[in-house]
């Protein structure tokens, strides 16, 4: 796989006080202690069945054994085998699995694996419990909510999984004030560690008309998104999710319960805003700010094919100017898709802006595409058809014919459980490869969008190239851009007008066969050319850790830049003996790929 360049000298001077001592006979001393090995069942250390007894009792019989997720069929169980067939593309019913994942694994990474055991928490006593536990055990722990981690970080092996899925209550807040701090009442909601962001868009937009900066997946959990930044459809005028936390309720390895905001542990609570999910304890709840919702979300689609190579560079560079004039601002995000067919999909969504002024912003470029012979234009939409609180209401889009959004169809679903039909395709996904690059907003000036129109050609002749432009910051209002700059995530994002993803994947399974593993090399192969012609014009631009290359070797400047070493004090401070890893988390370095052997410093 592509290796990116070299760590950063400020990280590396970091790591020095974790990894090495200052002298000759301290590093001896080193070399001679015994390596830190966790416990896996048949170890001589594993606890013993009354332990686990007393770890149950503590948390109410809510220990339970994990199974595959293809357990069912495995053991000729035909009900629950086609019961799991049935919902296989089904996010919330992945997410209700204790061994569920909602992307099946990741080509010579990872692979959904089940836990040994699961405490299925049902409040915080239960976290602190579990974690006491592992900790007093030695034992590898787990945290899962929404499951929807791409690296995988939300399941291993011989583990003690902390399943928080249960733990959902959302409370909103006229006036709320962080514990110790003397700034004034902000309205605000709390949502537990389990709930998913549909979850709190019903509580906090379709019931109470207000809006909370979340992520755009509706599947997605909400304790995962912050803590690895967040970055939904509206973020281009909100911020990160990140950026609207006000206080979490943590568990940390000491088997504290936290409260963490500005004022009372600054340095956690930093990097709970964007340092990664996994790496600093069990978060048990979070209170975001919330916003006055804008009168309309709206939306604009279509798909404009060109007729050779020429033209679609030509599209490209019309485009790259249309939005560098007219959608640069804090009113449009989401994505365009740039395929190697020589087409380019839209998908983009608005919020603050009526039908008239949706329609008049992109007019000038449909317009432009059907009266150029260059050009076929299907199925062009823009629109706002409904107020902003309807945007996640699946009734009201019921009623108005909307199918944009697909129901859980499961007897007894809550009826707002619903995911975005376009995020379909990665339900269940096998990926191949994926790799992601912030843009910087220079690219857009006047001499040198030719750079970079010729690197998105050059990299759709590999692979698909998606821009999302709600995940670059660069053209948000200046207040949003200051509460992100105040999180943990790469500054990069906040002078970067898009991320670019470059990625793909396919059926769970088929890469042990000799043609479809061959085949899912290449698109693993075609993912690295292709964002090797972008960083060409953004090199060293960083990456986005919730998506992102799970091969990626400097992944710490990638993912956090000049932040890294302050995540890695902080890491120090709540963490030393690493009871929370995670693959590519801060202070992973020591560990083995697994996270059960390290040498301690």
């Amino acid at each position: 796989m592509r290796r990116r360049s070299l760590l950063k000298l400020g990280v590396a001077a970091a790591l020095q006080p974790l990894l090495c001592t200052s002298s000759p006979a301290g590093a001896a001393a080193q070399a001679a202690k015994a390596t830190v090995r966790r416990v896996r069942p048949g170890d001589a250390a594993w606890p013993g069945a009354a332990a686990w007894q007393r770890l149950n009792d503590a948390v109410g019989g809510n220990l339970i054994n994990v199974d595959s997720l293809f357990a069912p069929c495995s053991e000729m169980k035909p009900g629950a085998c086609i019961e799991l067939w049935r919902n296989i593309r089904n996010p919330f019913y992945l997410g209700d699995q204790p061994g569920g994942t909602e992307v099946s694994g990741w080509l010579d990474a990872w692979t959904p694996q089940p836990s040994a055991y699961a405490v299925r928490a049902r409040n915080a006593d239960d976290v602190v419990a579990a974690v006491n536990f592992g900790r007093d055990n030695n034992l590898r722990l787990v945290v899962k909510g929404g499951g929807h981690s791409y690296q995988g970080t939300s399941n291993a092996p011989d583990s003690l999984l902390i399943w928080t899925r249960g733990m959902n209550r959302i409370a909103l807040h006229d006036a709320f004030v962080p514990r110790g701090c003397p700034d004034g009442p902000l309205s605000a909601v709390t949502i537990e560690a389990g709930a998913l962001w549909i979850d709190a868009y019903d509580e906090v937009t379709t019931k109470a008309g207000r809006y909370v900066q979340g992520g755009g997946c509706a599947s997605v959990g909400v304790a995962g998104l912050i803590q690895s930044g967040g970055f939904g459809s509206h973020s281009k005028n909100f911020g990160t999710a990140a950026a609207s936390l006000l206080e979490a309720q943590i568990v940390t390895a000491d088997g504290r319960l936290r409260t963490a905001n500005a004022c009372t542990e600054p340095e956690l609570f930093w990097a709970i805003k964007g340092g990664g999910g996994g790496s600093w304890g069990v978060i048990t709840s979070l209170t975001l700010r919330t916003y006055d919702l804008p009168e309309h979300f709206g939306y604009a689609a279509g798909t404009i094919e060109a007729k050779s190579d020429e033209a679609f560079h030509g599209l490209l560079a019309r485009f790259v100017d249309f939005y560098a004039t007219n959608l640069f601002n804090p009113h449009w995000g989401e994505s365009v898709k740039i395929r190697p067919e020589n087409a380019l999909e839209i998908s983009m969504v608005s919020q603050g802006l009526d039908d008239a002024r949706s329609a008049a912003a992109w007019k000038p470029f449909f317009d432009w595409a059907r009266d150029s012979s260059g050009y076929t234009v299907t199925d062009p939409a823009v629109g706002a058809p409904a107020t902003a609180r309807e945007w996640w209401d699946v009734a009201a889009r019921r009623k108005r014919g909307s199918r944009a959004m697909v129901s859980d169809p499961r007897p007894g679903a809550p009826a707002h459980h619903a995911w975005w039909s376009g995020d379909q395709d990665q339900v269940y996904a096998f990926l191949h490869g994926y790799e992601s690059i912030w843009l910087p907003a220079a690219l857009l000036a006047e001499d040198r969008q030719a750079r970079l129109v010729n690197a998105l050609f050059d990299a759709s002749r590999h692979w698909e190239v998606q821009l999302h432009f709600n995940k670059g910051l660069a053209g948000a209002p200046a207040e949003a851009i200051e509460r992100s700059r105040d999180t943990a995530t790469n500054p990069a994002a906040l002078d970067a007008f898009a991320l670019a993803i470059v990625a793909n994947g396919g059926v769970p399974g088929l890469s042990s066969l000799p043609y479809f593993s061959a085949q899912a090399h290449r698109h693993a192969r075609a993912v690295d050319a292709a964002t090797a012609d972008l960083e060409k014009i953004a090199p060293e631009a960083g990456s986005y850790v919730a998506e992102s290359n799970y091969f990626n070797d400097h992944w710490q400047r990638a993912f956090w830049g000049a932040n890294y070493p302050r995540l890695l004090a902080a890491k120090a401070k709540y963490d030393p003996d690493g009871l929370f890893f995670v693959h590519h988390g801060v202070g992973s370095e020591g560990w083995s790929e697994d996270g059960f052997r390290r040498s301690r410093a």
